[in-house]
Formats: structure tokens, C-alpha cells, sequence
């Protein structure tokens, strides 16, 4: 097989707002995959430093490194060549994009969507939360207003910065008491913090607050100690935190868990200890989200995912679109994007 690399640099419409710092652009790293009949599959690597601590450049790093295993090898099976680039290089972000690929081929042999493949009865479209960075609680409460009147069930405010209190307290009188609220601290909380500030914010009505605290002691700690239900995202990769029972979600995104298959496997890890799953962007490009929903859709029903991020840059592709709080899977064969 042939394997190309593409550097892409995405900006936002407005830098997002978080307890990481601001974002102002996104880089990715498409890859395509061509064999020697000419069939073609694509993916990305999207990782991002300020949230998995990987740049860009050591993603590429380990994708070149995976070109000598990729390009020699003359035979199809998909699960093989991964576990080839996982023995040269074991990167998620990385092997990722492979997978992607690997799965686009597939379906685009089978001339059938990657859902498809992977259930008997994939969803049709996926519930997403609308994204609301920690902005002043005017702006906040604006967005979330108009969120809802765009058809949104469930919104995700980021915390962890100055002024929550008063933030969560205007999106709530905005979207009403029936739209889910959901908070996202990115761990920026120690433990007595996050036990003080929930403690405030539970009046509020929330469905959950992602990653309050970070690490597996600190969270099995909040969870006893707060009334709300906690789920875990950025402390999800820390070994044996999938079976751990210290959470009543787990949030899994394709780049962190290596790709579709990463992610299904994680999924049967998280539900067989009993907590909820749902998916979510690292604000990865088309082919991430496409990836993202096909998952979706095989492991549905799931709660409102946060894979509505394509519209947070300046121009965002008409592939996806979000309409009245879903995104349709995609039909066309492999991705579908």
C-alpha cells in the first residue's frame, strides 16, 4: 500500500474558552491509504498537546515510522497491520488515523457504511450536546439560549475558571429546567475545590460534570462525597481506569482510544463495570467525527455525544451538519465523508 501525509491547520471561528488555556487553531494530520488495486482510505491523528500531552510532531513521528510496515505489505487484513504499527509505535493519536483508514477501505470494498460492518442495526443519527466555552455568563447564557432554540436537548458548559458559579447559573435560566445541563472542568479542580463548588452548583440541576478532579483516588473521593453524577475523561487513560467503578460515565474519543476498534473495545469495558458511555471530540476534523459517529451508532442508544465541534471553526464543512441536536450517520460506503 501506498501511504500520503497532509499537515492541516483548522481555526476557530472564535478561540475556545477552557480551563487548558484558549484554543485558537487546530492542527491534524490527514492520512491516506491506497492499494494496489487504487482503493482508498483516509483518516486523521488529531492530538492534542494541551489535553494528552502528544504534539503533532511526535504523532508524525510514529506515523512514518508505521510507513515501512504500511507500504510493504501486500495483504488486506486490517487487524494485522495495526497490530504491526502497534508493535513499532503503541501511539493512540497515531494509530488512529490508521485504523480510520483501515475501516474506510473496508467499508469502501464492501461498498457499504462503516456502521454496517459493525452491527445489524447501526442508529440512522446520534444525539449531540452543544459546546459552550467558559465565557462571561451573558455570552454563555446567549449561546446556550440560541442552542436550545437550534434544537439542542443537552448543553456542556466548561468550568474550572473564574466566575462558574454565575456562568451555570444564567445558561440554566436560559435553556430552561427540561435541557440537560452538562459541566466540564477538564480537571481543574482539586478535590476540596470540586467538593466546595459542586456543592454550590448541584442546585442547578446537572445531568453530569466531566472530569472534575483528575486521577483514579481523587475521583472515587468526589464521588462519594458530592451529589452529582461524575464522569470521567482525561483520568480515562490512566491504566485500569475503565473497570475501575469510579464514575457513573466514562467519556471515550477516538483519537485517545486509537480508533473505531480502541473505542468498541473500551466501550465493553466501561458498560461490563456498570457505568454509562458516550463519545466525544478532541475538535478533530471531518474524518474523526465521521469515525465517531459510525462508533456511535453501533453502540446506541447512548446519552447526547459531544461531536458537534465541526461548527467551532471559521469554515466548517458542510459534511456533518448538525440538525435539530443530531447528526446523521453517514450513509455512503467506508466513512462516508
Amino acid at each position: 500500500m501506498e501511504l500520503s501525509l497532509h499537515r492541516v491547520v483548522l481555526r476557530f471561528a472564535k478561540p475556545v474558552q477552557s480551563a487548558h488555556g484558549p484554543l485558537r487553531a487546530r492542527e491534524l494530520v490527514e492520512l491516506t491509504l491506497t492499494d494496489a488495486d487504487g482503493l482508498v482510505g483516509r483518516g486523521e491523528a488529531a492530538p492534542l498537546e494541551p489535553y494528552d500531552g502528544v504534539s503533532i510532531e511526535r504523532a508524525l513521528v510514529a506515523l512514518e515510522a508505521y510507513r515501512p510496515v504500511l507500504e510493504a505489505s501486500p495483504q488486506r487484513s486490517g487487524g494485522m497491520l495495526l497490530d504491526r504499527c502497534r508493535d513499532v509505535d503503541d501511539l493512540p493519536q497515531a494509530l488512529a488515523a490508521v485504523d480510520m483508514a483501515l475501516w474506510d477501505m473496508a467499508g469502501r470494498r464492501a461498498r457499504r457504511p462503516i456502521c454496517e460492518l459493525l452491527s445489524d442495526t447501526p442508529a440512522r443519527a446520534i444525539a449531540v450536546n452543544a459546546s459552550i466555552g467558559a465565557e462571561a455568563p451573558a455570552l454563555a447564557a446567549k449561546a446556550a439560549a440560541e442552542a436550545v432554540a437550534a434544537g439542542y436537548s443537552c448543553v456542556k458548559l466548561k468550568v474550572g475558571t473564574a466566575g462558574d458559579e454565575a456562568r451555570v447559573a444564567a445558561v440554566r435560566r436560559a435553556i430552561g429546567s427540561q435541557t440537560m445541563l452538562r459541566l466540564d472542568a477538564n480537571g481543574a479542580w482539586s478535590l476540596e475545590q470540586a467538593e466546595r463548588v459542586l456543592g454550590s452548583l448541584a442546585a442547578h440541576g446537572l445531568e453530569l460534570i466531566e472530569e472534575p478532579v483528575h486521577g483514579l483516588a481523587d475521583t472515587r473521593a468526589l464521588r462519594e462525597r458530592v451529589a452529582v453524577r461524575i464522569a470521567i475523561d482525561e483520568t480515562a487513560a490512566i491504566p485500569g481506569a475503565l473497570t475501575a467503578r469510579i464514575a457513573d460515565a466514562v467519556c471515550l474519543k477516538i483519537s485517545r482510544c486509537g480508533g473505531i476498534g480502541g473505542l468498541l473495545a473500551a466501550a465493553a469495558l466501561v458498560r461490563a463495570s456498570g457505568a454509562e458511555v458516550y463519545l466525544s471530540s478532541t475538535y478533530d476534523g471531518r474524518h474523526g467525527i465521521a469515525a465517531a459517529l459510525h462508533a456511535a451508532a453501533a453502540l446506541h442508544p447512548l446519552p447526547p455525544c459531544g461531536l458537534a465541534t465541526l461548527e467551532l471553526f471559521e469554515h466548517a464543512p458542510a459534511a456533518l451538519p448538525v440538525v435539530r441536536g443530531e447528526i446523521a450517520v453517514p450513509r455512503g460506503p467506508g466513512l462516508g465523508v
